[in-house]
């Protein structure tokens, strides 16, 4: 019983003093299989031809998808991305993010160049667990609830182009 008062003693003091567990982000981190990544990560491949690395898909506070069906990038996705995301750093013009190697325009691949078919992982981590994207300070239009969780239904759902089975093209 005493250990007990004194382990939440401890636990208290460390409260106080402000003491807080950090978890590392091990997005980005080189792999070759899921199994390489940590729980809540999996191996992907950010764009053809490039290295595998480790994308967080449902992290801390990312509830399951709801139930119905998944939205697809022709109907729900892009025009979020166009609102949040193209408009100010993630288009054919605009290089403002400093990567070059994904755009968000597009679906597919083009050309070494991700689209957000590929990106989808890293979309959801950054739109919806840890809510980095658009970067915050700069005035940069954000996404509604609503449109976090179209997201992150999507990315879960496998990121699907069209209902219709339609056809992907490269461009916007």
């Amino acid at each position: 019983m005493m250990r007990i008062h004194l382990s939440l003693l401890g636990l208290c003091a460390a409260a106080a003093a402000g003491c807080t567990i950090e978890a590392p982000d091990f997005s980005g981190k080189s792999c070759q299989s899921p199994a390489d990544c940590p729980s809540a990560y999996t191996c992907v491949a950010a764009r053809s031809g490039a290295g595998r690395t480790c994308e967080v898909l449902n992290g801390p506070g990312v509830t399951e998808p709801n139930d119905g069906p998944v939205p697809t990038w022709c109907s729900d996705i892009q025009p979020i991305l166009a609102a949040n995301c193209v408009s100010s750093c993630h288009g054919a013009t605009t290089k403002d993010s400093g990567r070059a190697d994904f755009r968000l325009d597009m679906y597919e691949a083009d050309g070494g160049v991700a689209g957000a078919k590929l990106m989808a992982p890293r979309i959801h981590a950054r739109a919806v667990t840890f809510r980095t994207m658009p970067p915050p300070g700069r005035g940069l239009p954000e996404p509604t609830e609503d449109e976090r969780s179209l997201i992150n239904r999507w990315a879960s759902g496998g990121a699907p182009f069209c209902g219709d089975g339609g056809t992907p093209d490269s461009g916007s």
